[in-house]
């Protein structure tokens, strides 16, 4: 379950009109901070992450569907989640316990800000020159100015 202040991060996002993945990105950023706290683990960045945006698809959060290229259990898994959305039903006490016993094992370092560095430049390589040519347009055009008086 996502803290409160995760959700009103989130919807304050949505409020604000920005675009659902940034919405999610206060999910990720939780789960990341959870593997830095020691919570539990993850088995990589990219894993911590997926964790992340599936509480943020259960929370109500229109997330688009995984890429055509993902696995076949990550799309069921995305439109589980979405599904899930709105409802509370709590999962079993044995399942629950199985999974966090599953993550508590796993290693810390996944959220490390070198593992996070390592799979975002990842990310940003599968995607072509024009693309993040676009997004570091964008960027410079929505960059916040510092108003130097």
């Amino acid at each position: 379950m996502p803290e409160k202040k995760t959700i009103d991060e989130a919807r304050k996002a949505r409020r604000q009109g920005k675009s659902p993945s940034t919405q999610a990105g206060a999910f990720v950023h939780e789960e990341i901070e959870h593997v830095r706290e020691g919570k539990h683990g993850a088995r990589s960045a990219k894993q911590a992450i997926a964790i992340g945006l599936s509480k943020a698809r259960r929370a109500g959060v229109k997330l688009p569907p995984p890429p055509k290229s993902a696995s076949a259990r990550t799309k069921q898994g995305a439109k589980r989640d979405s599904a899930r959305a709105g409802k509370t039903t709590r999962p079993s006490a044995s399942r629950s316990r199985a999974a966090k016993k599953a993550l508590a094992d796993e290693p810390k370092a996944s959220a490390s800000k070198t593992a996070l560095s390592r799979q975002a430049t990842a990310a940003a390589r599968r995607r072509p020159a024009k693309a993040r040519k676009a997004a570091a347009k964008k960027a410079a055009r929505t960059r916040a100015r510092r108003k130097d008086s």
